[in-house]
């Protein structure tokens, strides 16, 4: 008797788990992933949320890095239980890579996937500004072919904001000069935000929250509980995910550009990711030209002729050798 109901009520189980997984019969369905937690995904389909996992085919065979990551575009089924199941997920465009060394080898993390822009926050004082810090997170975007946006906060600190950044702006970036304790410039970031992902970073005191929460009221302490989650460590269970804006988009802290590494980038393949010295690689006199020593270089010949910054070059010359800056 105690046999045939555990037979029974195994059959039952079964039967429950089948349901559970058997898709609908609509179509599959275009959606953007903006929560990932411990092999679940939020789904955002433009007709409401779908909490998801991935199909089993999907994770057969070994990988090297995330499947599926926030900012992913995929196709779901809905089930029905009401979850769903990501039945496919759309190529990469492109995406912010930390490298997490495994016994099996390099693991590539996913930050964040196709983001539109990044945004980097940089206070003008209180704490001074760390351009070093701001050229690497720049060298970064540039070789993910990520736009780039400076938002110089704390203008109201200075007397003249654009000799600290101003630099930046005569090489082609978009500069906003703002204040959250003003409100100047925050209408200039709202536009600049609206519908994009946009991938936010910067160091700490450099009122980033403060912005945000001027920004849209809640932002800032929203980004900031989902950042302090990140931070504790890799043996956390973590929660990413993309804040929505009102005006439409999406941002994501990212605090672990701190940490990324230009782990595949050749020494001479630097002066690419510079803006201002790529297009003068080409009228060097020789191929192979480090713009260090060498007769010829044109990208000397610029520096002494005052067309290129002296802290940029100085920062080319640190990240060329490998130095984090």
């Amino acid at each position: 008797m105690l046999l045939s109901s555990f037979f029974f009520r195994n059959v039952e189980m079964k039967e429950e788990r089948r349901k559970k997984f058997e898709s609908l019969n609509d179509a599959p369905i275009s959606g953007l992933i903006i929560r990932a937690q411990s092999g679940f995904f939020t789904v955002e389909t433009g007709t409401g949320a779908v909490v998801c996992q991935l199909r089993g085919r999907l994770k057969r065979g070994p990988r090297a890095g995330d499947l599926a990551a926030v900012g992913d575009r995929v196709r779901i089924t809905r089930l029905a239980d009401g979850s769903g199941a990501i039945e496919e997920i759309e190529p990469r465009g492109r995406a912010i890579v930390r490298l997490d060394p495994r016994p099996q080898g390099i693991y590539q993390q996913i930050l964040l996937a196709n983001p539109d822009q990044a945004v980097f926050v940089f206070a003008c004082a209180h704490p001074n500004p760390k351009l070093r810090m701001l050229d690497r997170f720049l060298v970064i975007a540039e070789k993910q072919k990520i736009p780039s946006i400076i938002v110089a906060n704390k203008i109201d600190l200075v007397e003249e904001p654009r000799k600290i950044f101003g630099m930046y702006e005569s090489i082609g970036y978009r500069v906003i000069l703002a204040s959250a304790h003003t409100g100047a410039g925050v209408d200039e970031l709202r536009t600049a935000l609206a519908n994009k992902v946009s991938a936010l970073a910067g160091p700490s005191g450099a009122g980033k929250s403060s912005l945000l929460n001027a920004l849209q009221p809640g932002l800032g302490l929203a980004v900031n509980e989902v950042s302090a989650a990140m931070d504790k460590g890799k043996h956390t269970t973590v929660s990413r995910q993309l804040i929505p804006l009102a005006g439409g988009g999406y941002v994501a802290d990212t605090p672990g550009w701190k940490s990324l590494a230009l782990w595949d980038t050749e020494p001479e393949e630097m002066d690419a990711y510079f803006p201002e010295l790529a297009p003068l690689v080409a009228e060097c006199q020789f191929s192979d030209c480090t713009h260090i020593h060498e007769p010829g270089c044109a990208v000397r010949a610029a520096l002494e002729a005052g067309k290129i910054h002296p802290e940029r070059y100085d920062s080319y010359l640190r990240l060329r050798a490998g130095d984090a800056g």
